[in-house]
């Protein structure tokens, strides 16, 4: 008789059957007992928030939220936060939980270049944007920071400009340039930072955006005691800065408001900006282009701001420069 046949049910083991498990529901934990926070770090997943006393915790998103976003700068409500950063517990880090995302005030994004779809955001709720740029080593480049100011109050968030390195080189054509327009302009100087400097920045979110090299690092160790952030030099042959910063981070500033490091970037693209809306970012030239022939698109014969005085070339070299990068990714879409 083969083996098979003479097995009886002693000899058959028995896989135990799945416990009973709760049905899935769609509804969710209230979480009454969440507190509010503020995201300065982002890294993999984890979060480092920071509560309304200035206490750092560390933090993991909720399954609830599922695949929405959380960014630098965003403000959340979390459980599970402690006097510590992270408690040790049998050997296991213990974090708190993300469960909300409150919704954003301000939204700053950027895009690889003018034909990318993909939108990218900086940072969220800044109501300020300091585009910084050097004097000198590296040259400044306008073109950023024109991208920068179009981004900025595209997004709702005042614009100023800090100019470094000012004791290599005076800042005079970055004044003559951008002085009409009603823009803050600071110097920093020897990396010294100004009480003019600090009052700009106290009890304001300003997010930092600039080439690698220009010394926002630099700034910000020069605001924030015992920042530590890494700097850098500028490539001798390229001319352009050497990335220290890799993400972003939010540091409390000693006077109130909060200061946002960025890493050194090197397009701004501004694929997400309707181009109609680029003009609004030229104060100096709208008022010329309200002579403009109806549809105009400040680029083409009988342009109203090729005959006005008062404008600027090199500022209308720009807007061109932009509008015709954005002409050229609609043709892609």
């Amino acid at each position: 008789m083969k083996r098979r046949d003479r097995l009886d049910e002693d000899d058959v083991r028995i896989r135990p059957g799945r416990s009973k498990s709760r049905p899935r529901t769609k509804e969710r934990p209230e979480h009454g007992n969440a507190r509010t926070a503020t995201v300065v770090t982002v890294d993999r997943g984890r979060f480092t928030i920071i509560d309304e006393v200035g206490t750092e915790h560390y933090a993991v998103k909720a399954r609830e939220l599922g695949r929405k976003g959380i960014v630098v700068g965003d403000y959340v409500e979390a459980v599970g936060m402690d006097a510590s950063t992270v408690i040790e517990r049998e050997g296991r880090e213990d974090f708190a939980r993300i469960v909300r995302r409150l919704p954003r005030e301000t939204t700053l994004r950027r895009t690889a270049d003018d034909t990318d779809p993909v939108e990218r955001v900086i940072v969220a709720n800044a109501d300020q944007l300091a585009v910084v740029v050097a004097s000198t080593n590296p040259e400044p480049r306008t073109g950023l920071i024109d991208r920068a100011l179009i981004a900025a109050l595209d997004a709702g968030i005042s614009p100023l400009l800090i100019v470094t390195k000012t004791d290599l080189a005076p800042a005079t054509p970055l004044t003559d340039l951008y002085g009409p327009l009603d823009l803050p302009l600071l110097e920093v100087s020897h990396k010294q930072v100004t009480e003019e400097v600090r009052h700009a920045l106290t009890d304001h979110r300003t997010v930092l955006v600039g080439h690698s090299g220009v010394g926002k690092s630099t700034l910000v160790n020069a605001l924030v005691p015992d920042a530590d952030r890494a700097t850098g030099g500028v490539n001798a042959v390229t001319g352009k800065g050497r990335h220290t910063s890799t993400s972003a981070i939010a540091l409390p500033l000693p006077g109130g408001g909060l200061i946002i490091d960025t890493p050194g970037i090197r397009s701004f693209g501004l694929a997400h900006v309707d181009p109609e809306r680029v003009i609004h970012a030229f104060p100096d030239l709208r008022l010329a282009a309200n002579a403009c022939p109806r549809g105009c698109s400040h680029d083409e014969p009988h342009c109203a701001l090729d005959t006005d005085p008062q404008v600027n070339p090199a500022r209308l070299e720009s807007l061109r420069r932009v509008l015709r990068s954005r002409a050229e990714a609609d043709t892609w879409d």
